[in-house]
């Protein structure tokens, strides 16, 4: 990826000395050349050194950071596997670019150890944090990834750079290296200019440079237009007015600048944002619908990382007021860039401190925009936006047209025609279609005549349909919307199942499973089967009777109540630790404490009888013999204390007559 794409904090550390000197002279050869980010150079230097055998922790840092910043993760994390086995205190952030180069060419497993690594290190670093809290992103990026979208290699990309896309009129905007000229020592590629090409009926027209002052013999790139059409924001070297700066480390920061259009349809009166300084880079503008509010890219003070997504409100007149930093739910301290702000206001970025597939992820925060106006909420939830926008590689510069569908990004992707590729898609209708049936729970009998309702998320209902003897119901639906859907008939308990669609096409199948609230109740039943009343449950060694087993009592209650005819047998159990004789005694207490509970509460006691049995009925395999050396679980020998109610009687009719 080109220098303009990235902010960079490079770590150099001091040159430590080498046991043979030649070797230290080429490692100070290449200082200057490190220093300018001219990395290609120095890694072959470097790599020349270090496949003699020599090893210093300093060598090894910038030989891995001239693979890793000129995106070869695969020599990077050969280079950082070198220096983790150096015995001596590695600065925590090799162990970020060591993850992060793992990764890059999809070694997920070696890189989460190192995150983990790194975290233990740097528990209060932000991308540590955001990694913990998903360790299991891979399966929710896949969650998030569409199979149904195939993306193209724009024909205007060349062997060189081409990223950064807008649509602008009938056509789009984007940044591109191949005008020519001197080459930036970085990536040995002449300096970005900012080009545009109309659309035609078979793809694109001529691509030019635009007309103006904007391009000068520096980097631009990153152009975004006011609504009106009357400002162009870009981004630029600290180039202006023929005059060339850089900080105080010989560093030339990128800066914002705004242009306007002449009457002649060219780019002029070109005016530096008040905020760009010599000391830190301002970059990639981003206008939200009405081009009240510019998002941008920073790694001025009081950033959390190596660069971070700023916003500033647009006064009527194109000036700018004082930026604001959108905190750590958006900014870590790695990389975010690239802002883009959607017509609905969705914020999308990308970012290499935030779990992903390598590189840079684009990301997406929604409504962000709408929440940065109110000023009320400061929590922006963001999900990676997945396959196949992301990849293995860097991936940014998202841009999206909400009503056309068509959606650009750009990526260093193998296959591409150059180092950075412009890609494009239409993204498909999305469909959504839920059908199933309407089935008993016990018996998965199909249940006619049934009706089935659809609920949007807050409850309001949208449709409801009336099965047929198949029992089928079937409803087309929104993408990315909650949805509840109930079944219902007389002399059954309703069953609902809610669920949220996905942003890709989906058929859900779904059963209905409605229960019989009325069911025939015989002599010798077991109470507690036929009508799903849980076994009432005591503590060890206790008889008293718990809150949680009062609950299911109250149930009895109701069941005894409505059916003044029926007469119960009140079975209590114990498991086998203790002795046989006590626990007899003690599921004794039992039983005679539930009927007690059931007559304190208005039963009349010739309707109870009640009998404990001890540990001569258990329900499993936790047997004591010999005594107390059962080595079950605690949860399993609670399934042996119990109590049962078995139906003895109901309208005249005893278990005799069955």
């Amino acid at each position: 990826m080109k220098t303009i794409t990235r902010f960079i904090s490079v770590c150099i550390a001091g040159v430590i000395a080498l046991s043979a000197s030649a070797q230290d002279g080429k490692i100070k050869s290449v200082e200057d050349d490190y220093r300018d980010f001219a990395y290609v150079k120095t890694s072959e230097v470097l790599l020349e050194v270090a496949n003699k055998g020599y090893k210093s922790v300093d060598l090894f840092q910038k030989l891995a950071n001239s693979y890793y910043f000129n995106n070869d993760m695969e020599n990077a994390a050969k280079w950082y596997g070198e220096l983790t086995t150096m015995n001596e205190v590695i600065d925590p952030e090799y162990y970020f670019r060591y993850a992060m180069a793992l990764k890059g060419f999809g070694d997920y497993e070696g890189s989460d150890k190192w995150m983990k690594k790194f975290n233990e290190l740097k528990p209060e670093d932000l991308r540590g944090k955001a990694f913990l809290s998903k360790v299991d992103y891979k399966s929710n990026i896949e969650e998030l990834s569409r199979d149904d979208i195939e993306i193209e290699n724009l024909e205007i990309n060349t062997e060189l750079s081409d990223f950064g896309t807008t649509e602008y009129e009938d056509g789009i905007v984007f940044a591109s290296s191949r005008g020519g000229g001197r080459k930036y020592r970085w990536n040995e590629e002449p300096y970005l200019d900012i080009y545009s090409v109309q659309k035609t009926e078979n793809g694109f027209g001529e691509v030019k440079e635009v007309s103006g002052k904007v391009n000068t013999k520096y980097h631009e790139s990153s152009a975004v237009f006011s609504p009106n059409g009357k400002y162009m924001f870009f981004t630029r070297n600290n180039f202006f007015r023929l005059k060339y700066k850089e900080d105080e480390t010989g560093v030339n920061r990128l800066q914002l600048y705004r242009a306007t259009l002449s009457e002649d349809g060219s780019w002029d009166e070109i005016h530096k944002v008040h905020f760009n300084s010599e000391d830190y880079s301002v970059a990639h503008p981003a206008l939200n619908l009405t081009g009240t509010r510019l998002y941008f890219a920073s790694d001025m003070p009081g950033s959390y990382g190596q660069s971070d997504i700023f916003v500033v409100d647009v006064n009527d007149d194109g000036t700018l007021g004082q930026p604001e930093n959108l905190g750590s739910s958006i900014n870590t301290e790695g990389q975010e860039s690239f802002p883009f702000m959607d017509t609905s206001g969705n914020l999308f970025f990308s970012s290499t401190g935030f779990p992903g597939l390598g590189g840079f992820d684009v990301f997406k925060s929604e409504e962000l925009d709408q929440k940065v106006a109110t000023g009320s909420n400061r929590n922006f939830p963001i999900e990676n936006v997945g396959m196949p926008v992301n990849s293995i590689a860097d991936d940014f510069a998202y841009y999206e047209n909400l009503v056309t569908r068509r959606v650009y990004f750009s990526s260093n992707r193998e296959g591409g025609k150059g180092s950075d590729d412009i890609y494009t898609f239409e993204v498909p209708e999305c469909e959504q279609l839920v059908f199933g049936t309407v089935q008993d729970k016990n018996t998965d009998v199909l249940i006619s005549n049934a009706t089935v309702i659809l609920f949007d998320g807050e409850g309001n209902e949208l449709e409801r349909q009336t099965v047929g003897e198949d029992a089928a119901f079937q409803f087309s639906l929104d993408c990315e919307m909650e949805y509840l859907i109930r079944g219902e008939k007389e002399t059954y308990a309703s069953d609902e199942k809610r669920f949220t669609t996905p942003k890709k096409n989906q058929e859900l199948q779904l059963q209905l499973l409605l229960e019989k609230d009325e069911q025939q109740i015989e002599p010798c039943d077991d109470l507690a089967k036929i009508l799903d009343i849980p076994i009432i449950y005591f503590d060890f060694d206790k008889s008293n009777i718990r809150y949680d087993a009062e609950i299911e009592l109250q149930k009895v209650l109701v069941v005894l109540n409505k059916n003044p005819t029926m007469t119960i047998d009140i079975k209590s159990h114990t498991d086998c630790r203790g002795m046989a004789d006590y626990n007899e005694r003690l599921s004794e207490k039992r039983a005679q404490a539930t009927r007690q509970y059931l007559i304190d509460n208005g039963i009349d006691a010739g309707r109870l009888t009640a009998k404990g049995y001890g540990e001569s009925q258990l329900v499993n395999d936790c047997g004591c013999e010999p005594k107390n050396t059962s080595s079950c679980s605690e949860e399993e020998h609670q399934l042996n204390r119990r109590s049962e109610f078995i139906i003895t009687s109901i309208n005249g009719k005893t278990c005799d007559d069955k």
